[in-house]
C-alpha cells in the first residue's frame, strides 16, 4: 500500500478526530485570565465533534462494506507504517458514545479546575486531547498508528489525574501510569512480531491491519502475540486480576475525569479484544478462550463483592465497573452473536450508566463534602430531582428491565449460556450481587430520615440539570428501543467472530413447536 487511498467516502473520522484539536490550538491561542472563554471553547468543539458524529452515522450504511470511510496515508513508509482509518459498526457505536460523554463531561467539569493555582486552560486543553485520541484509536486500522495512540492516551490522563485530582492523586496517576505501560511494552512487543511474520509472508512488512488478518501464524506464534495483545487490553479494560489500579485512579480523579476514564478509556480494552484479539489469532482466542471465560466470572463476582463491602461511593462504583467489565468479556469470549453484540452494546450502556452514578455521586460529595456513604441519608427530602435521577442510575446499574444495561446483560448471558451453560449460571449471581450493593448504596444515601447537617442541601441547578438529563435519556430510549444500534453492531461482531466461529451454534435445549420435538 502506497501513496493515498480511500474508499470514496467522506473523511468523517479524520474530520472529527481534528475537531477537538482545532479547538485545543484556539484554546491555547487565547491570552491568559480568559478561563470562561477556555470553557466555552472546549464546549463549543465537543458539541462540534458531537454533531460531526452524527452526520457520520447517517452517512454509514449497516449494510454495506464492513469498514468504511477509510483513509490510508503513507506515515513511515521505512517501516510499512501508515495513517489508516476507518470505521465499522463497533466502532462507529464507540466513536458515537464517546462523542456523546465528551461535552456532558465538559459540562461537569466547569469548576472542577477553579480552586488553587491550577490552569483551567490546561484541564480542559487535556480533555480535548484526550477525546481525539480516543477517536483515533477507535478509527485506526493500521496497528502501528493503534498502538502510538494506545500509549498516548495515557499523558493526558495521567497529568489530570495526577495535577487536578485528590489527595492521593500522585499515588493513583503513578500507579496507572505504571499499570498501563507495562501491558503497553508487552503488546509493543507483539505489534514488532506482527511485523516480523508479515514481511516473511508478504515479502514486506506491514502493519495493515487488513493485510494482517490474512497472515497464516503458527500455533504457537499465535498464543504468544495473542497473550502480548491481551494482558494489555485486560489491564486497560480492566479484567480481574489486572484492575488493581482502577479503584485507586477513579476514586481520585475529579468526577469529569472518572467518567472519562471508566467510561471511555476502559472501552479500549475491550474493544482490542474484539478488533484485534480475536480476528488476528483466531487459535489462540479458542485455545485460550476458557481460561478467559474463567477470568471473567471470578471477576463478576469479585467486583460485586467488592463493591458490597464499600464505604466510600466513587470506589463503590470503581468495583461496580471490575464486575461489569467482566460481563463484557464473557460476552466476546463466548463467540456467539448474541454475546458479542450484547458486550458491544453494554460497553456502550456502562459508560452511560456508570457515568451516570459518577456524576451524580460527584453532585452529592460536592454538596456534603464527602463521598462516604455514612455522612449521607435522605437526601431525597431535601434534593428530590437529584435523588430521583441517583435512583434511576443505580436501577440501571443493577440491570433492571427498561432501562440501558439490562438488555446488553442478558444479550451476553444467553449467548454465553448456549456454549458454556455453566459460566453462564455463575455469572448470573453476579446480578444478584449488584442488587445488593446498589439498593444498599441509594438506601442509605437518598431515603430514610434526614441527616443532621443535610437540611440545606440544594437541588440539582441548571447546569447539573444540564449534565445529567441527556444521561437519563440515553440510559432510557436504549432500554427501551436498542433496536438501531444493534443493527450497526450485528454486522460488525459477526465479521469479528467469523474466523473463529462462522455459524453460532444450536441451542443446548431442543426447541419444541406444537408439542413436536
Amino acid at each position: 500500500m502506497t501513496g493515498v487511498t480511500s474508499s470514496g467516502g467522506f473523511p468523517w473520522v479524520t474530520v472529527i478526530g481534528a475537531i477537538p484539536l482545532v479547538g485545543l490550538a484556539l484554546m491555547l491561542l487565547l491570552p491568559r485570565g480568559r478561563d470562561e472563554d477556555c470553557k466555552r471553547l472546549a464546549l463549543g468543539s465537543s458539541l462540534a465533534a458531537l454533531v460531526g458524529t452524527v452526520f457520520m452515522c447517517a452517512d454509514f450504511h449497516s449494510g454495506g462494506a464492513r469498514f468504511q470511510f477509510v483513509q490510508s496515508h503513507d506515515w513511515i513508509k521505512a517501516f510499512g507504517a501508515h495513517y489508516a482509518v476507518g470505521v465499522d459498526g463497533i466502532a462507529l457505536a464507540l466513536i458515537l458514545m464517546t462523542t456523546v460523554l465528551t461535552p456532558i463531561i465538559v459540562l461537569a467539569s466547569w469548576h472542577d479546575a477553579d480552586e488553587g493555582h491550577r490552569s483551567v486552560r490546561t484541564f480542559f486543553a487535556l480533555l480535548l486531547a484526550t477525546e481525539t485520541i480516543v477517536i483515533g484509536v477507535f478509527g485506526s486500522l493500521d496497528v502501528f498508528l493503534f498502538y502510538v495512540l494506545f500509549e498516548a492516551m495515557l499523558i493526558p490522563i495521567y497529568f489530570l489525574i495526577g495535577s487536578y485530582g485528590g489527595p492521593r492523586r500522585s499515588y493513583a496517576a503513578v500507579k496507572f501510569l505504571l499499570y498501563s505501560l507495562a501491558g503497553g511494552l508487552l503488546m509493543l512487543v507483539a505489534v514488532i512480531g506482527l511485523f516480523v511474520v508479515s514481511s516473511h509472508q508478504l515479502g514486506r512488512g506491514t502493519f495493515d491491519y487488513r493485510a494482517l488478518t490474512t497472515l497464516h501464524l503458527s500455533h504457537g506464534e499465535q498464543i504468544a502475540l495473542f497473550l502480548g495483545f491481551f494482558i494489555a487490553f485486560a489491564i486497560k479494560a480492566p479484567l480481574w486480576p489486572f484492575h488493581t489500579w482502577l479503584p485507586d485512579a477513579a476514586a481520585e480523579a475529579p468526577t469529569g475525569v472518572a467518567v472519562m476514564l471508566v467510561g471511555v478509556l476502559d472501552k479500549v480494552g475491550t474493544f482490542g479484544f474484539l478488533r484485534f484479539c480475536i480476528p488476528l489469532f483466531p487459535y489462540a482466542a479458542k485455545t485460550l478462550a476458557p481460561y478467559i471465560l474463567g477470568l471473567c466470572v471470578t471477576g463478576i463476582l469479585y467486583g460485586a463483592l467488592l463493591a458490597i463491602g464499600q464505604r466510600d461511593m466513587k470506589r463503590l462504583v470503581a468495583y461496580s465497573s471490575v464486575s461489569h467489565f467482566g460481563f463484557i468479556a464473557l460476552g466476546v469470549f463466548a463467540f456467539t452473536s448474541q454475546g458479542g453484540s450484547g458486550a458491544t452494546l453494554y460497553m456502550v450502556n456502562h459508560a452511560f450508566s456508570t457515568g451516570a452514578l459518577f456524576l451524580l455521586v460527584g453532585f452529592l460529595a460536592s454538596r456534603r463534602g464527602s463521598r462516604y456513604i455514612d455522612d449521607f441519608g435522605g437526601a431525597a427530602k431535601v434534593a428530590p430531582w437529584l435523588g430521583a435521577a441517583f435512583l434511576v442510575a443505580g436501577l440501571s446499574a443493577l440491570s433492571l428491565p427498561g432501562l440501558s444495561t439490562f438488555v446488553s446483560e442478558f444479550l451476553v448471558l444467553v449467548g454465553t449460556f448456549t456454549v458454556h451453560r455453566w459460566f453462564a449460571v455463575v455469572a448470573t449471581f453476579g446480578i444478584v450481587l449488584a442488587a445488593v450493593y446498589v439498593l444498599w448504596m441509594v438506601q442509605r444515601t437518598i431515603h430514610g430520615p434526614l441527616r443532621e447537617g443535610l437540611e440545606n442541601m440544594r437541588d440539582l441547578n441548571f447546569r447539573e440539570a444540564w449534565v445529567i438529563a441527556p444521561v437519563m435519556v440515553v440510559i432510557v430510549a436504549l432500554g427501551i428501543y436498542p433496536k438501531p444500534l444493534l443493527d450497526v453492531i450485528n454486522p460488525a461482531v459477526h465479521g469479528s467472530f467469523s474466523t473463529v466461529r462462522p455459524h453460532d451454534p444450536a441451542p443446548p435445549v431442543p426447541v419444541t413447536l406444537g408439542g413436536a420435538k
